[in-house]
């Protein structure tokens, strides 16, 4: 943390793997500095870069449309519900599946509500895609009856992938709810105030998209 800003987000780099069965993201140059030299005044030289990746790749926010084919897509999430966000955070380190007793006693109305369950720590090893934590119908309803603005986990994903309702996505999308998956850092937060921010690219027809998430604390200086 450097003054109270907090990075919540993983890097995206060439051949990341976010989840099994996705394709990676390919990164590489379209315009090399070297191949721009002379197309410009002496000494002048740029980079373009090209990247191909499907939405879910590294932290990644889904918007309804992700779940519902009339959902607001990416570029139709309101900025209201991804940026300046009063934080919440929830410590699960010490169980797999969330219900809706982890929210009891907090204030939800209007916040982000992050779950710190540790998981995290096996970003990019084999043990992130099997036994991840993951939360329950019930605190998915617990959070839409508290008119929660946005939610996120540090885990594979906010469902229990072996369940193909996926409940939890259903519930929280068809409330308007994004969810922020493959979250980092949370361990870094207070548990006091903060601020929460996870903006993505505003793209059309897309339901997932990355995002660069990061807090700051409540009162932390801007520099």
């Amino acid at each position: 943390m450097s003054g109270g800003w907090i990075e919540l987000s993983h890097t995206i780099e060439h051949g990341l793997e976010t989840y099994r069965g996705l394709p990676v993201p390919s990164i590489c140059d379209f315009w090399s500095r070297e191949s721009t030299r002379g197309k410009y005044a002496p000494g002048v030289e740029f980079h373009i870069g090209k990247i191909e990746m499907v939405g879910n790749t590294g932290t990644y926010i889904d918007a309804p449309f992700h779940r519902y084919a009339d959902g607001a897509d990416v570029a139709g999430l309101p900025l209201e519900r991804l940026a300046d966000l009063a934080g919440c955070v929830v410590r699960a380190r010490d169980r797999r599946s969330l219900d809706r007793d982890v929210l009891d006693g907090r204030e939800l109305a209007g916040r982000a509500v992050l779950f710190d369950t540790g998981w995290s720590r096996h970003w990019r090893t084999d043990a992130y895609f099997t036994g991840h934590p993951f939360l329950t119908a019930g605190a998915a309803r617990r959070l839409v009856e508290g008119r929660v603005a946005l939610v996120g986990i540090d885990s594979l994903n906010i469902d229990d992938t072996a369940d193909l309702e996926r409940p939890v996505h259903s519930i929280l999308l068809a409330a308007g709810i994004p969810i922020v998956e493959h979250l980092t850092g949370l361990a870094a937060l207070p548990d006091g105030d903060f601020r929460f921010f996870a903006t993505p690219a505003k793209v059309r027809g897309l339901g997932s998209f990355p995002v660069r998430a990061f807090a700051r604390a409540s009162g932390a200086p801007i520099r």
